[in-house]
């Protein structure tokens, strides 16, 4: 489908890409249903990076490529990473329409990954549910930072981030930290 002939209307939004060993910073083109919607959309398993630049993970501030297009598998993505709270998409599409919610500030762990954030979930917090249940395959972390557990110097702030849930290791509720005994 050509972007002449189409309904929508296009829109390009910066990110922050994250893989197992790259971070690759563009442009993504979007719809009205924001950065959820094309994570989101079990129709298309790729994504594609306008004015993409690559660094690898162990480096990233040096830049390995600059391309005009970089394609990459939405599988294989562990985090995006937005500037603003609104790129993630409307409020309805993003809460899973419900219209209160329960803020739980949490910390999830991929293989690659340390994300700490706030999720906001209609009511009591579900794992199972969370990570098992419906078709979203990226859920949404608000307020986030992610750092590479490996590489602590690799740190990227968001105001919203989509976390792969295939590939969520580990999440704890940071309300539930234990004490330390005096």
């Amino acid at each position: 489908m050509s972007l002449d002939s189409s309904p929508r209307t296009y829109r390009f939004l910066p990110a922050d890409i994250l893989t197992s060993g790259y971070r690759v910073v563009g442009k993504i083109m979007v719809t009205s249903h924001g950065t959820m919607g094309v994570m989101n959309d079990p129709t298309h398993s790729a994504l594609e990076v306008n004015d993409a630049r690559m660094a690898r993970l162990h480096m990233p501030t040096k830049l390995v490529d600059h391309f005009e297009i970089v394609r990459m598998m939405k599988r294989q993505v562990h985090a995006i990473c937005m500037a603003r709270r609104e790129d993630l998409g409307p409020h309805a599409l993003v809460r899973g329409g419900y219209t209160s919610v329960v803020e739980y500030p949490v910390r999830i762990t991929t293989q690659m990954f340390e994300v700490e954030g706030t999720m906001e979930l209609p009511g009591r917090f579900d794992f199972t549910a969370l990570m098992a249940e419906g078709s979203r395959e990226f859920v949404p972390v608000f307020n986030a930072t992610l750092t590479a557990i490996l590489i602590p110097n690799l740190r990227v702030e968001g105001a919203g981030m989509l976390v792969n849930r295939r590939l969520v290791d580990i999440m704890a509720l940071l309300n539930q930290r234990v004490k330390p005994e005096n």
